[in-house]
This record gives structure tokens, sequence and C-alpha cells, in this order.
């Protein structure tokens, strides 16, 4: 049957462009590329947990542990040897109060776990989440005053968490609690302690999502009562996730970061043309879960997808990528799989 159509045939020269002429060879496709990606912008967030002898699977993140000190040394040097240069860092305490007083304890578990890194491991780039909500017990991310955060008494222990966290070895503290002003406060009390030249990078727009739901699993940090949606962000709204990027860039940040990343390319896009500083994106926990379920599943093929999305967050306009697939996407780098 196609034998028998004949080829249409142009008269004139006007629709001399074939744009599939770059596509006929994997090495001009390679070649005329407009996004790449490397793995030294890969970040791998990693949970740490008091105890000894500690691999404990997350049962909603297959392939993701919470780790004791001596178990999460171990897995660090896997990371290292894996090409991703640096880890965002979250801590679960043995014990939690109504102030959160476990996040800037000289022992607490990210303290002792960076002393511990950066002993064994001084070249990796250490990144520490700053929140109160794994740490109280009632699972906010901050002070209440009744049944709501108090936001100016919150801006005192975030800025003694970060720089408790800088103290004890991290590179750099990353708020991620969505109080207003938080970053001035942190830049403010780093500066004064002799810490100017330490960055901070923002979780500048961050969502109130359902797609954090592993997460809370992970790290115990699901709140007692109520939500976040007085301080986390509303997923409706675009206008005013550039103006909290805005006003955490006047307050000194340094990168600002938007979260989740699947649902909010278009947030990415919107932050990277506006500032002047590097945006990160998290593809958070619920992003993870759904690609290992669908891949376990036989749905999609996992590692297909976990590139796709990878460059989809790219080319979006992220310079930092946050993902719980850090290790496997250096491999799929070194591989030629994805560049």
């Amino acid at each position: 049957m196609n034998a028998e159509i004949e080829k249409f045939h142009f008269e004139g020269g006007e629709f001399s462009e074939r744009s599939r002429r770059l596509r006929g060879n994997p090495v001009l496709r390679e070649m005329v590329r407009e996004t790449r990606i490397m793995a030294s912008c890969l970040l791998y967030p990693m949970f740490v947990t008091e105890g000894h002898g500690i691999r404990e699977e997350i049962q909603a993140m297959p392939g993701q542990y919470r780790y004791s000190v001596d178990e999460f040394l171990k897995e660090l040097t896997i990371v290292a040897d894996s090409g991703v240069p640096g880890i965002l860092l979250f801590g679960i305490p043995d014990h939690k109060d109504a102030c959160g007083s476990g996040a800037w304890a000289e022992d607490g578990i990210i303290q002792k776990a960076l002393r511990a890194a950066k002993r064994e491991f001084p070249r990796l780039y250490c990144v520490t989440d700053v929140c109160m909500c794994e740490y109280t017990s009632h699972g906010h991310c901050g002070i209440l005053c009744g049944h709501d955060v108090d936001n100016d008494r919150t801006l005192t222990v975030l800025a003694k968490t970060a720089l408790s966290h800088v103290q004890a070895g991290a590179d750099m503290v990353a708020p991620s609690d969505m109080m207003d002003f938080r970053v001035a406060a942190i830049r403010q009390t780093l500066d004064r302690n002799g810490y100017a030249d330490t960055p901070i990078m923002a979780y500048s727009a961050k969502y109130a999502s359902a797609f954090y739901g592993p997460f809370r699993e992970a790290a115990g940090s699901a709140p007692s009562f109520g939500d976040r949606k007085t301080y986390q962000m509303d997923y409706h709204n675009r206008k005013e996730a550039l103006k909290e990027v805005l006003q955490d860039v006047r307050e000194g940040a340094d990168i600002v970061m938007v979260k989740p990343g699947m649902s909010y390319l278009d947030i990415v896009r919107e932050v990277t043309d506006a500032v002047d500083v590097p945006t990160a994106v998290y593809s958070v926990s619920g992003e993870y879960a759904m690609i290992k379920a669908a891949a376990a599943a036989g749905y999609i093929d996992e590692a297909a997808v976990v590139c796709e999305s990878a460059v989809g967050m790219r080319r979006a306009g992220a310079s930092i990528l946050i993902t719980y697939f850090a290790k496997e996407l250096a491999g799929y780098i070194r591989e030629g799989r994805i560049g």
C-alpha cells in the first residue's frame, strides 16, 4: 500500500528547513542538545537518626533509609563514589519538645552527623535543612502560640539552629520553615558570629503540597493537629511565589528553591527568569514514591522516567537538583544515558 503513495514534491525553496536533519544521528543529537545535566548539580537528601547500627528502610520510599551516624558514614562512601558532590541532611532526634530544642543542641543528631561527615569526608558538601518540624512534639515548623505558629519567636530558634549547624561543619544552611524574615534573621546571626561567607539556600517557594506525604513518614514530622497552610504556600498561586523569592533575595538568600518539582516547573521557569541567583528545585518524596511504585508495577521504565524528569527540571531553569535519585542519575550520566 505504501509503495503506491508518491512522495510530495515542493515547488520552490521556501521549505528548505528540515528539523529532522538534526535528529538523524545520535552523535549529532547530543552535539546540538540545548539542556545538559551533570553530576555536579545534584544534591542527595539523607536522614540521620539516633542510635547505632541502624539502617532502616522507609516503607513509603523504597531504597531510602534512616541511618544512625555509623551507618550514615558507610553510605557516604557510596555517595562519594557515585560522583554526587553533596547531601541535604535531615535529623530525627530521640527526644522532642514544644520548642524543638534538639534542633540546636550541641550534641543533637544533625550536629553529631555533621562532625563525623566532615571528619571522614572533608570534600563532601553538606547542606542542612533548618526547620523545627522534626524536633517539635507537635510537628509544626515553629514555636506555637495557642494553635498558631508564632512567626517572630520562631525566628530566634531558627537562627540558633542554623548557627549550630554551621559551627558543627555545615557548608550551607537551607531554611525550609517558610516563616517571614527567617533568611534575614539567619543571615544576621551568621554574620555576627563570623560566618559571613556561609551561603543560605532558602526554600523560597515551598508549597503546601500533598506530595510531601512519604517524607513525613521518613522524618516523623506530621503535625499533630491542623496543617501547614498558614505558612506554606497555596498551590493555586504564581505571583506569590515571585514575591516570596524576591523577598528572600533581598534578605540575603544566595540560592532560592522551588518545592515540589514536577508539578511546579512553570514556577521554576518564572523564578529563574526573575532573579540573578541560582534556582534549586526539590523533587520531593511523593514524586520519588510514584516513580518507584509505577516502575515496580511494570508500568514505566524507571531509569528513562528518572532521566526525563530530571532534564525537565533543568530545562525549566534549575541550577541545582535535589533528588532521591541523585546516585542513580550520577550513574546514568557516567553511562551516557543522560547528559
